[in-house]
């Protein structure tokens, strides 16, 4: 099972690299958002497992009772599900956790909480859902996912699927390597993987990393970049 996290935030919210960075759970490793304390992507080697979150579309949790969606992939990765969440009190999620043998998806829109095993294959998983068929429609980045997913998919469909083993991150992620670092595409471009936006203000939001993970059945390997676009700044977490 392979899984590639490419994760969009601005550039001013603080964060740290993958490490063991919880003392209540140990045995995860992960990126840690400094602001929330949570993380956008946790593995647990041991299972082995691993665990992503991205942000959805729908009304959003009362202020007074929000929690962070940070801890959402910690407790997947942790526990292999979700046990007694209680729903309302975070903004709507995708949330995906995978094992070698299997692929779950839960999305939270604010009013129902779904789950989905996913068959095999290659599956893409945007803001607005699974293959970006969720609700909404239309609304700010829609189209812009859209154009991604319709330019990403045959692309990945038609280079030759990574069987990570030993060695540097190019040689075991080999075609897809260049593909989930933007595949030479603008920031700008409207179909970009690896993408930047100026809001003006100082406020800039954009691509901030990409991890990849490979799960087997006797382990699973993790590669990080906190550069996207640059081939040198791959580094190699847990090797295989």
């Amino acid at each position: 099972m392979l899984l590639v996290g490419v994760r969009d935030e601005f550039a001013s919210r603080p964060w740290e690299p993958p490490g063991r960075h919880w003392a209540d759970r140990p045995s995860l490793i992960g990126g840690r958002d400094l602001l929330a304390g949570g993380t956008w992507l946790a593995v647990h080697p041991a299972v082995p497992r691993a665990a992503c979150v991205l942000n959805g579309h729908g009304p959003l949790a009362p202020e007074g009772i929000r929690a962070s969606r940070g801890e959402l992939p910690l407790r997947l990765a942790a526990d292999g599900g979700l046990g007694d969440l209680e729903t309302k009190r975070y903004d709507p999620f995708h949330l995906l956790g995978a094992e070698p043998d299997a692929v779950r998806i839960w999305s939270w829109d604010g009013e129902q909480l779904t789950e989905r095993a996913l068959r095999p294959g290659l599956h893409l998983v945007v803001n607005s859902g699974l293959e970006g068929r969720g609700a909404p429609r239309t609304g700010p980045g829609v189209a812009e996912m859209a154009a991604r997913i319709a330019h990403f998919r045959p692309l990945l469909a038609a280079a030759r699927r990574p069987e990570p083993g030993r060695g540097p991150t190019a040689a075991a992620w080999g075609e897809w390597l260049p593909l989930v670092d933007g595949a030479g595409l603008d920031a700008g471009d409207p179909r970009a993987l690896v993408v930047s936006r100026d809001f003006g203000d100082g406020r800039i939001w954009g691509t901030g990393s990409i991890s990849l993970v490979a799960l087997a059945r006797d382990g699973l390997r993790y590669d990080f970049s906190g550069v996207p676009g640059d081939p040198r700044a791959w580094r190699t977490v847990l090797p295989l």
